[in-house]
């Protein structure tokens, strides 16, 4: 039979409610005292019954993570980095996939709002201000990546990442490349317009003209790389550098480029963004942005908990965390 929080206050000598204390610690309880109740909860095998224990503090102790991919490697290290920051806390996180398509985004969000979680971090690809704010109003809310930043919305969590790509696509001229074509994900996706600003930002600090047929959007994998590569590197004029928008794409670059013969970097310079594990271990290593995922995770996490501890409402927030260019062998 399940035993109760009655039974263990019993047999420790003390109240419900000091037993209570205990276990949230949220009232000071003498340290002989708290060492008992804790030994009879050890020794019986007591499991405090959350459902209940909701119902008292209108907490759940869980937040919701919603990501686009999470085959994309970068997603969980911002786990990683959210558990560094919630688990000590008492926190459980629930992750949902969302495709990055509206229709899932949304629907896992009304599904969070409906298992009562206290708070939703999430990386939104395609929905509107519109859809947001209903639940921006009703709990804590985090977003990761993209922008702008709308105080409304809740607090925003991001990396450079306009800064980030001009980083790339400048060390791309600097070394030399003629024609630097991009890839990207789809426009208004996530991170995808502030990234391609990055492109054309560099451009016009180098006196170049933007050549739109030399940017590509599609999705962020490995397989969109490849396919958007294979294109671009038909052509007649074809590029001799290749800025990605993330790892995965330029990995698919690098499968293109290999299928067809192509010298990697002497033949066509690649960049990529977001330095996942891989991006080391590909041949040649990939030159990519750092986007330090555990980083941001605990970024996303400390916003939560603050926003949670508040009394009162708490204005919004943005975050920048800073990036930085790592050179290694693709350009």
């Amino acid at each position: 039979m399940r035993v109760g929080m009655t039974e263990v206050a019993a047999k420790a000598g003390v109240s419900v409610t000091t037993v209570s204390h205990v276990l949230s610690g949220r009232r000071p309880v003498a340290e002989e005292t708290r060492a008992r109740v804790l030994q009879v909860i050890e020794r019986l095998g007591y499991q405090p019954n959350a459902l209940a224990q909701g119902l008292r503090t209108q907490r759940t102790m869980t937040v919701g993570l919603l990501v686009p991919d999470l085959t994309n490697p970068f997603y969980p290290m911002v786990l990683r980095g959210l558990e560094d920051v919630l688990a000590p806390a008492g926190y459980h996180s629930l992750v949902c996939n969302t495709d990055g398509t509206r229709e899932q985004e949304n629907d896992f969000l009304k599904t969070m709002a409906s298992r009562r979680v206290d708070g939703v971090v999430i990386a939104p690809f395609q929905l509107t201000r519109k859809d947001l704010l209903g639940f921006a109003q009703t709990m804590p809310l985090v977003r990761l990546g993209g922008g702008p930043f709308d105080a409304d919305l809740g607090d925003l969590v991001r990396s450079d990442d306009e800064g980030g790509m001009t980083q790339a696509v400048r060390y791309l001229i600097e070394q030399g490349s003629g024609r630097v074509a991009y890839i990207g994900g789809a426009a208004h996706a996530g991170p995808s317009d502030l990234r391609e600003s990055g492109y054309r930002r560099a451009l016009a600090e180098a006196d170049r003209e933007v050549d739109e047929d030399l940017i590509v959007r599609g999705d962020f994998t490995r397989n969109a790389g490849r396919e958007a590569a294979e294109s671009l590197l038909a052509r007649a004029d074809r590029p001799d550098a290749i800025a990605c928008a993330n790892d995965l794409i330029a990995i698919g670059v690098l499968d293109a480029a290999r299928k067809l013969g192509l010298s990697v970097p002497d033949e066509l310079a690649v960049t990529g963004y977001d330095d996942i594990d891989a991006a080391s271990l590909v041949h040649p290593a990939l030159t990519t942005v750092v986007n330090p995922a555990r980083e941001v995770g605990r970024a996303c996490g400390e916003a939560l908990l603050r926003q949670l501890a508040a009394n009162e409402s708490e204005p919004a927030r943005e975050l920048v965390i800073a990036n930085s260019l790592v050179r290694r062998e693709s350009a």
